[in-house]
């Protein structure tokens, strides 16, 4: 026979179930609603998709069918839209890449350093935060200026005698990408490693492993969970950004974020800006959705 929850254990499961109807679930529905609606021209900003009178349901599918097509008999995926998507994933991958590539060093000397004095490496690793965001991003068009702090320093020690091209750039924006999401791949890749047990690799070092090999075959699997983790938690908001591409990328380098951004508030176009949001949305959860799907059966298999 079940055991039946107690009310705090209610409670206690009930809040963030609470938090993400209010937060998450109830504003996309908000947003789906508005990307199937046309703009209105009287007070109401958007004209109503329910006529009561004739019982007629209008949506406007256009606003979808405009982000994979520009036109009737247009070839499908040549769009805008389209080539935004992809860029912003590429970007996104590619600073979760460099985010684990750095970070991972990072977080695995900081599992390994005596505990007295972890906290105040951790505390360097946050420290940034408690700086503001536009500030930090600021920082690096001073550092990759033309006549920045880097370009400076290159040629007073005679390395180039002009400025190096450097701001404006894809090379600039995922300095600046990786700079800021950095922390959020040391931190769950720490919270991993701290639990392991380093006395596997000790054990693979007297059956006579080299230290890479013990790394690559003992390490690297059981920090799987960081891994991944911090591959999501940079990858996700990443693909959305906004900030840094507009300070510090060029004007080819055209994320989702600012599309949505330039429909909104440039072409006062909010069902086109808010259906870009939801094929956004479902790019990142539902490929979400399956992963976890499948790694917990795989988990509940082992089991």
């Amino acid at each position: 026979m079940a055991s039946v929850p107690i009310p705090g254990k209610r409670f206690v499961i009930g809040v963030p179930y609470a938090w993400l109807l209010l937060f998450f679930f109830l504003p996309f529905l908000i947003l789906l609603y508005i990307s199937f609606v046309d703009m209105g021209g009287d007070i109401s900003p958007f004209k109503p998709i329910w006529d009561p009178v004739s019982g007629i349901l209008s949506l406007k599918y256009e606003n979808y069918l405009a982000i994979f097509r520009t036109e009737e008999g247009a070839p499908l995926f040549r769009t805008l839209y389209i080539d935004a998507y992809l860029r912003s994933i590429w970007y996104a991958l590619c600073t979760a890449f460099f985010c684990l590539v750095i970070g991972y060093p990072f977080a695995y000397f900081i599992a390994r350093s005596p505990a007295s004095i972890r906290p105040a490496l951790l505390l360097m690793v946050m420290l940034p935060f408690w700086t503001s965001f536009l500030l930090r991003v600021y920082a690096w068009k001073g550092i990759l200026a033309d006549q920045g702090v880097l370009n400076r320093l290159l040629m007073s020690i005679g390395l180039t005698s002009e400025p190096i091209p450097m701001l404006y750039t894809n090379v600039s924006m995922l300095i600046g990408m990786t700079y800021v999401y950095l922390p959020f791949m040391i931190l769950p890749l720490y919270a991993n490693l701290v639990k392991m047990d380093f006395r596997l690799l000790e054990a693979a070092y007297d059956l006579g492993t080299t230290p890479f090999k013990a790394f690559w075959l003992i390490t690297v699997p059981l920090s799987k969970a960081g891994i991944v983790a911090g591959f999501m938690l940079v990858f996700i908001p990443c693909v959305g950004e906004f900030v840094i591409p507009s300070l510090l990328g060029g004007p080819e380098n055209l994320m989702i974020g600012r599309v949505v951004w330039d429909e909104m508030f440039t072409a006062n176009d909010w069902p086109r800006a808010t259906a870009l949001a939801v094929v956004m949305i479902a790019l990142i959860v539902i490929p979400l959705a399956f992963y976890y799907h499948y790694t917990g059966d795989a988990a509940d298999t082992r089991k």
